[in-house]
């Protein structure tokens, strides 16, 4: 009895205390990822966004006139 619960014990915290580098990895490389896709959104909207600005802003002023 006391044998089974310090072997149940025992494996818990073995299971506990082991790392699986691979699911941090995975991890790493998905944040990385959504580190690149925002850059890439922040860029665009920002390069993008000023050039949609001026066409709204010709076409409020042509309505307006």
């Amino acid at each position: 009895m006391l044998t089974d619960l310090f072997l149940r014990c025992r494996e818990a915290v073995t299971r506990t205390l082991r790392h699986d580098d691979e699911d941090g990895q995975g991890m790493v490389e998905y944040a990385l990822i959504l580190v690149l896709i925002a850059v890439v959104v922040i860029v665009v909207l920002t390069t993008v966004g000023k050039k949609v600005e001026n066409v709204f802003s010709n076409i409020s002023s042509g309505l307006g006139t």
